[in-house]
């Protein structure tokens, strides 16, 4: 049976093999239909070839295919052997000047940052290289495969468009022709009917859904076997697969790893071969086996023939692929055919039906015409227009196939279109004639059905299956960002008219959004569940770069701007009329000017961070002031129809939740909402949520009373009774004993005084302020840089990117920074040139709290370094834009200054209020900022203008009846020489100082010149009273100077007065010692020489400060301080044992007294020499144990320390370390004092030691047993002079110093000795020294040698 098989495989080959693709083309030129020949021939020929067994032969296969199916229509197409007509038409055509190397995956691209019109266009090695862009900035990525090298596309390129490679051909293409004029006419006709045929014949094979039958295709012998077929899906794991299959097929774990490595490459492979019977077996266990948890794996039984035609369908895609290559010419014809239309009509075109047919392929199948796509469609210019036109009418259907398959993106036809929507004219074009913004958006929701009862997403108790869609839709927020990157030149009426009809579908979006995942605030009990809050801000985060462009778009035109501004201000009052329902209008009334808002609590009611649709019209209005159409056309814009109170509302709401939350209120609410409020704040989002609520706030107050702002706000903070009813901060302080109370009424005081401080002072967004982009970047930079110099990366990171990822750090950089080169192991850092240092604003709004508090101890530290004092004024500001030119009236309304003295009140009177130093540091930040204002106003006064902002006259000012308190000048004065404000003293003393300045500056320009000559005059005797007024202080400081030394001197001769005799006896005793050195020590010539013992040279002592490694504060070195400590590793050593086998018998009764001399064994004790406070390294140490403690046995990896037997690393240099040594400062007090001069000899010497050991034992003897000999012996003994046997040494270290110290000690013992540690045991101290005396001697010998 076997013989017989082998016979007929041989017979098979043997007439394959004989078949003339010369004669079979001569045939097909013939012949009446083609279309019939041709579909004979491979009916008859590919089951003949393809797929003959169980396990494929590609090899085999292609040989074949080549020579018995492709050679003929190789021929045909040609006209001749194609050996020789393929070279022809690749020489007679002209190489195009588009690259078009598709990516492989993995493979390096590169992306030209100065150059690229977006980040999606790049460039492959070979083009990069020759190009100009490999001397520019560039960004090096890999590819995940796909995409083409843009080269030679002028759209994609700012400059330098062509590589050397490709630019020798752009001069003789001058004019673009008809690249069918490069063929002859019977070649074009003949790559019509095959091209035709073939392309017809691969798309309806590949989409055939029926198992049995043939498209056309008559099988002449149809055999009775069959393929069972696994298809890949993204939902099942590698191991389910090969265990289902190995129970299936019943084949090896090795077979079943290969059929899933294949499946998962490929996407389809046949696992079984046989009748239907045996093939169906198979899949019914596949399918029992894998719709137990999940969907079932996909698999089919299908007729051998079908799996050989689809094989040789994507085999014929392929050689179109490649024949195409040789002629732009032949590549045209296939676009023709492809996108020629059917008799079906719409979508009836090949290109179409494969498009369609996308989520039912298999992977490999996808990948292949995909290839062809790109080799053909997007590198001929006009058909990928007309092929753009099909996949934009398609955009819904196919979107909405991907969102059912479960393939990634990459794999899915709708990933084309970053290759067409990223194209600046197909991008205009699809927005202009097929809609595409608001095809675009109106698909996404579509896809997001699930909405509360106010038609607001909702993304609560999602399924697995809609959070699977949310992250898969997700992708069409990326195709509106492609469609907007390159932004228009010119507008035309149509282009104008479909903008803004895809803005109102984006508002519609953004509609959705606003109020969505309202938050109640939690009271009573913690939240039980946290709720779901990651999916609104990934859609937030993913949304605002478009939110960006389309401003960018708006600004770019003033008729499109304005009609924006207008649709999103009708949403804007459509959404606050929805939010509004039941709340009740009450009057506020406060330093006589009273306001009509609503009772709302943010700590009580509903309240939402996502107002999407408030801050886009935040962004809009800035964009008629940064464009100037407000003032163009004001009567084109609804100003006058604006409610300032309606658009402060939500945001002033939503800042409120976050000064709530930071106060503590919160807390029951659990961590989501403290996630939401950090990403809030995050570079990531802030551009498009938190900056632009402080411009929606901007907007408000420079169009309404800053009064009746600063009343609203009271009330938003639950302030405004304490601020509105004299003497409530009293009454509430004695009153209320609930400390959390107070701490949380302060904590939002302070936050509502910042927030204050940050409307006033955030003016570096074009358009708010007089500043342009750059200098928004260099303020970001000169904040990021205050807290320490930063790497590149950081600084980077710290920034918000634009839609090309960057952040305009480098053109500015080197403006503000300079740049520190790296040391041996560190890195290179930015750091802040000294002059941009009077920039630093302590209150800048992108500062966190820990990055604020860094930095005001950095700058304080810098000023104290200069011997500055340590005051951070607020630093000079750019004027407004005329549009929010009125906003800084804040400052100086009744409100305000009824703020600012109340809280300046209860700091005079502090013991009566409840206050804090924050509330007081930031009324004095508004005092300067206020001052600072005025200044500049005063200093930049033209001769007709009026000054309207007088704050220096309304703070001199006092208070009126009945309250009668004094003016806000006054008590700073009063503060001024407050114990209890000693860090504030510097800045109170900066705005006093600049109090003045203003005072004289409003004096000189009161009584302006009349003449120049008069002008000259006065300047000249104002000059003379300035010198004059100069000496006068000059004269008055010295002589309060001389007052000052004299009463110093008066002090000191009182103190020594009172205490004669303690200061007579440190004198003698002084002298003793002093005169004894002299006396004894020799004359020193070189002070590095230092003497020890009986003549001793004096050591002056020298302060020692260090600096802790972990928390960088610096402190002395005292016996009596926390205590310091170096890293340190002890360890057993036989590094000078001259008898290394030793072992000591007992430990637990080991004497380690004296040390025999072969010093068997010794303890070494090594440190880095990197010093902490004990505390620090304390809690680090912790730290590491905790750490080690949480993490899962099974997960544990291993480390090169050993945690449980008190080893770490160092935390600079992580040097291996398990003990810390202490470090004492040189006791020279007491040893200066000691005198050598009269020395015992040996003799002397060992008879008081005798003496004094006896006493001792006498003295033990008898506290053992009360013994009345024992005392006749004490007073029998001589005992030596000044020797006192009850006498005990007062320790002179801290608690903290000795508890290093038994550390060490401990460790010694437990490492030398290798026992239990033991505080008790009386060989900890002679294993310390032990130890020292070991280390030192081994550093001799290492030093020897």
């Amino acid at each position: 049976m076997a013989a017989d098989l082998e016979e007929e495989v041989q017979a098979i080959d043997k007439s394959l093999l004989e078949c003339s693709a010369e004669e079979i083309a001569v045939k097909w030129l013939q012949a009446n239909d083609l279309q019939k020949e041709v579909y004979q021939h491979l009916a008859y020929y590919v089951p003949k070839i393809y797929c003959r067994g169980p396990n494929p032969a590609p090899q085999r296969e292609d040989m074949l295919a080549q020579h018995v199916l492709l050679g003929p229509m190789e021929w045909y197409l040609c006209g001749e052997d194609p050996a020789f007509g393929f070279p022809k038409l690749e020489q007679a055509n002209k190489p195009s000047h588009l690259c078009g190397r598709v990516f492989k995956v993995g493979e390096p691209t590169y992306s030209c940052r100065d150059c690229a019109v977006d980040p999606t266009c790049v460039l492959c090695m070979e083009c990069f290289l020759g190009s100009i862009h490999r001397e520019h900035r560039y960004r090096m990525t890999t590819s995940g495969g796909g995409g083409f090298c843009d080269c030679g596309d002028t759209e994609a390129w700012k400059e330098g468009p062509y590589c050397q490679k490709h630019e020798l051909n752009t001069s003789e293409t001058a004019e673009e022709e008809d690249p069918l004029m490069q063929l002859p006419e019977d070649m074009v006709a003949r790559a019509y009917n095959i091209f035709a045929i073939t392309f017809k014949y691969a798309v309806d094979i590949l989409t055939w859904e029926k198992e049995n039958e043939l498209p056309g295709l008559e099988m002449i012998e149809k055999s009775d076997t069959y393929y069972c077929m696994l298809f890949n899906d993204e939902v099942h794991t590698y191991e389910q697969v090969i265990y289902t299959l190995q129970k299936a097929v019943n084949c090896t774990q090795k077979e079943a790893i290969g059929f899933a490595t294949t499946v998962d490459r490929d996407g389809r492979r046949s696992v079984r071969y046989g009748d239907f019977q045996y093939c169906d077996q198979a899949k019914s266990v596949i399918v029992r086996n894998t719709s137990r948890q999940t969907k079932p794996l996909k698999v089919q039984v299908m007729h051998s023939s079908i799996v050989a035609h689809q094989s040789f369908g994507l085999k014929l895609l392929t050689w179109l692929g490649s024949v195409i290559g040789y002629s732009d010419g032949l590549r045209r014809i296939l676009c023709q055919v492809g996108l020629q239309e059917g008799p079906d009509g719409e979508n009836s075109s090949l290109v179409d039906k494969l498009m369609l047919y996308d989520s039912k392929l298999w992977k490999g199948a996808r990948n292949v015409y995909h290839q062809l796509f790109m080799s053909s469609l997007l590198m001929d210019l006009k058909y990928k227009k007309l092929f753009a036109i099909r996949f934009a009418r398609n955009y819904e259907r196919l979107q909405s196939d991907f969102m059912k398959d479960d393939h990634d993106r990459e794999f899915s036809i709708a990933d084309l279109s970053i290759q067409i929507f990223t194209v600046p004219s197909l991008a205009r074009m699809l927005i202009t004639e097929e809609n595409l913004m608001t095809t675009i958006i109106k698909t996404f929701m579509d896809h997001l059905r699930h909405r509360d009862i106010q038609g607001r997403f909702q993304f609560e108790r999602y399924t697995a299956l809609q959070a699977f869609k949310f992250r898969r839709v997700q992708s069409l927020i990326l195709d509106l960002k492609y469609v907007l990157i390159s932004k228009p030149t010119e507008w035309s009426d149509d282009l104008r008219h479909k903008f803004l009809e895809g803005f109102d579908a984006f508002l519609e979006l953004l509609k959705c959004m606003q109020g969505m995942d309202p938050v109640t605030r939690q009271v009573g009990q913690h939240i039980e569940m946290e709720p779901e809050w990651e999916a609104a801000f990934t859609l937030q985060m993913k949304l605002t770069l478009v939110i960006s462009m389309m401003q960018d778009w708006c600004a770019l035109d003033e008729k499109v701007l304005i009609e924006a501004y207008k649709k999103c201000l009708t949403v804007v009052m459509q959404c606050h009329s929805g939010f509004t329902d039941g709340e009740q209008p009450i009057v506020l009334s406060m330093c006589g000017h009273s306001v009509e808002t609503i009772r709302y609590c943010v700590s009580q009611e509903k309240v939402s961070i996502h107002l999407p649709v408030s801050r886009l019209l935040a962004g809009l209005h800035v964009l008629l002031s940064k464009t100037e159409v407000a003032y163009k056309f004001p009567e084109l814009l609804p100003l006058s129809e604006l409610s300032p109170p309606m658009l402060i509302e939500h945001p002033l709401r939503c800042l409120v939740l976050c000064a709530q939350v930071h106060a503590g209120m919160w807390r029951r609410n659990g961590f989501s909402l403290v996630n939401q409020i950090y990403y809030y704040h995050n570079v990531k989002c802030r551009r498009e949520m938190f900056d632009k609520d402080i411009v929606m706030l901007q907007t408000g107050v420079s169009m309404m009373d800053p009064n009746h702002f600063l009343m609203i706000m009271l009330s938003r903070f639950e302030l405004y009774q304490i601020f509105s009813t004299p003497d409530y901060g009293k009454r509430f302080s004695a009153e209320n004993t609930n400390k959390d109370v107070v701490q949380q009424n302060n904590t939002l005081i302070e936050e509502m005084l910042y927030l204050i401080i940050m409307i006033v002072g955030e003016r570096f967004s074009p358009g708010i302020g007089q500043v342009n982009a750059t200098d928004e970047i260099k303020r970001e930079i000169i904040h990021q840089l205050s807290i320490r110099p930063m790497a590149h990366s950081e600084l980077v990171k710290a920034l918000p990117e634009d839609e090309n990822r960057e952040t305009g750090m480098e053109s500015v950089i080197e403006e503000v920074a300079c740049f520190k080169k790296p040391g041996l192991t560190g890195r290179g850092l930015y750091q802040l040139k000294p002059e941009c240092a009077r920039n630093f604003n302590l209150y800048f709004y992108h500062f966190s709290r820990a990055e604020q508090s860094k930095a005001e101890e950095a700058q304080r530290k810098l000023k104290r370094r200069n011997r500055e004092d340590t005051a951070l004024p607020p630093p000079a500001l750019p004027p407004f834009c005329p549009l929010f030119a009125s906003l800084v009236n804040i400052l100086q309304s009744d409100v305000m200054l009824c703020i600012m003295g109340t809280i300046l009140q209860w700091a005079v009177e502090h013991n009566g209020y409840a206050w804090s130093e924050s509330m007081l540091q930031r009324v004095l930040h508004l005092l300067g900022m206020a001052l600072q204002e005025e200044k500049q106003h005063l200093e930049n006064l033209s001769e007709e203008s009026v000054v309207t902002f007088t704050f220096t006259q309304k703070i001199s000012r006092p208070g009126e009846a009945p309250n009668n308190s004094p003016s806000i000048l006054a008590m700073l004065e009063t503060l001024q020489n407050a114990p209890h404000l000693e860090v504030h003293k510097d800045m109170i003393r900066w705005i006093l100082k600049t109090f003045n300045t203003i005072k004289k500056l409003r004096e000189s320009s009161s009584t302006s010149p009349v003449a120049e000559t008069e002008g000259n005059i006065m300047e000249e005797s104002s000059r003379d009273k300035d010198k004059a007024e100069r000496k006068r202080k000059a004269e008055i400081a010295r002589l309060r100077r001389e007052k000052i030394m004299a009463q110093m001197s008066e002090m000191q001769r009182h103190f020594i007065n009172e205490n004669k005799e303690l200061f007579q006896q440190t004198l003698e005793e002084l002298d003793t010692s002093t005169s004894g050195v002299h006396e004894n020590s020799p004359v020193i010539s070189d002070a590095k020489l230092t003497a020890l013992g009986p003549e001793q040279t004096r050591v002056a002592e020298h302060r020692q400060v260090v600096m802790c490694i972990l928390c960088q504060e610096e402190q002395e070195v005292k016996v009596d301080s926390r205590a310091m400590v170096l890293a340190a590793f002890i360890q057993r050593s036989t590094v000078l044992s001259k008898n290394r086998n030793k072992i000591i018998p007992d430990p637990e009764k080991y004497d380690p007294l004296f040390m025999h001399p072969d010093l068997s064994c010794g303890t070494h004790t090594g440190s880095c020499g990197h010093i902490m406070h004990a505390h620090c390294w304390q809690r680090y140490f912790d730290a590491v144990q905790a750490k080690e403690q949480r993490r899962q046995q099974r997960f544990r990896v291993h480390t090169s320390y050993d945690v449980e037997n008190g080893e770490f690393l160092c935390p600079l240099c992580e040097c291996l370390s398990n003990t810390v040594i202490p470090l004492l400062p040189p006791s020279r007090a007491l040893f200066n004092r000691l005198d050598f001069s009269v020395q015992p000899n040996l003799a002397q010497w060992i008879k008081t030691i005798s003496q004094q050991i006896k006493a001792l034992y006498l003295l033990r003897d008898e506290d053992c047993a009360s013994n009345s000999g024992n005392s006749e012996k004490m007073h029998q003994l001589q005992l030596p002079e000044g020797f006192r046997p009850g006498f005990k040494l007062k320790n002179p270290y801290s608690e903290s110093i000795k508890e290093m110290l038994t550390t060490f000690g401990t460790a010694t013992y437990k490492v030398g000795l290798k026992v239990h540690p033991n505080e008790e045991d009386p060989r900890v101290p002679i294993m310390c020294w032990g130890s020292c005396a070991y280390t030192i001697q081994t550093i001799g010998s290492n030093n020897e040698f």
